[in-house]
């Protein structure tokens, strides 16, 4: 566990496990803390690499504003302080959008790509969630005092009291419009795009984001030759909210992470 000095940013970063370097990237006004209930899976097969996106948990804000671009520059200087390329990298929500941006903006350094609940556009939420996302600001951090994410804050975070900048800061971040759709097609890294079938993002935008990876587009045949190489799971019972402590979200990744490329299954 240690601090990285990145781009101005003083990032927090943990390893966990060993094995090929597998990175995490957690949700919005979360930290590395939301892997807790997977983690131990994961690390069974991976070197866990989780940290702190700016302004989140134990990573400090600057002043900067937040941007899915100006974060993934962040992880992808703190891999180069590390020495590593070609890692796996899991990003869920607001982590998963910097994740893909991670592999657009640096393909040659991410092996395979797992995106947890993640859109491709601003337009991807369900227009009542989005709503709900881009209308926040510091009196929306004030009414989640208390909560489970406010309390690991108070916690963990170097100033408690930017609690409220960070709803605020988001915000700014949700309402800037966005449409990835042509680096997504032109994207090489496989990819597996995660969702529960409850999720803040409808089924239709889940299946437009693996058609531009290349999936869905035919049957795969019998011996499954033709299977795409970017794959797609939806795991049942699940919402937006809980599937990042779901059981069933590592099995369906360990098996995408660790199986030979061009072969079917």
């Amino acid at each position: 566990m240690a601090y990285a000095e990145v781009n101005g940013v003083r990032i927090w970063y943990e390893t966990h496990g060993s094995g090929r370097p597998l990175v995490l990237l957690h949700g919005g006004y979360g930290a590395t803390e939301d892997f807790a209930p997977i983690r131990p899976a994961l690390a069974t097969r991976r070197r866990l690499i989780a940290l702190d996106l700016q302004g989140h948990g134990r990573t400090a804000d600057v002043d900067r504003p937040l941007r899915y671009e100006s974060l993934a520059e962040d992880v992808a200087a703190l891999l180069g302080q590390l020495d590593l390329t070609g890692v796996d990298l899991l990003g869920y929500s607001l982590g998963g959008g910097v994740a893909l941006r991670t592999a657009i903006q640096h393909p040659g350094l991410v092996r395979r790509l797992v995106l947890v609940s993640t859109p491709y556009r601003q337009r991807g939420w369900y227009p009542q969630v989005l709503a709900a996302m881009v209308a926040q600001d510091e009196r929306a951090g004030d009414r989640m005092r208390g909560t489970p994410a406010h309390e690991l804050y108070q916690r963990i975070a170097p100033r408690p009291q930017d609690w409220p900048r960070l709803w605020a800061r988001s915000a700014d971040l949700l309402r800037r419009d966005y449409d990835w759709s042509a680096e997504v097609a032109a994207l090489d890294t496989p990819t597996l795009l995660v969702y529960a079938d409850a999720d803040a993002i409808p089924v239709t935008h889940v299946a437009e984001f693996y058609g531009l990876l290349g999936g869905g587009r035919r049957d795969a045949g019998r011996d499954g030759t033709d299977r795409p190489v970017s794959r797609l799971a939806v795991l049942p019972g699940l919402t937006h909210a809980d599937i990042l402590t779901s059981p069933a979200l590592p099995g369906v990744v360990l098996p995408f992470l660790t199986h030979p490329l061009g072969v079917p299954g």
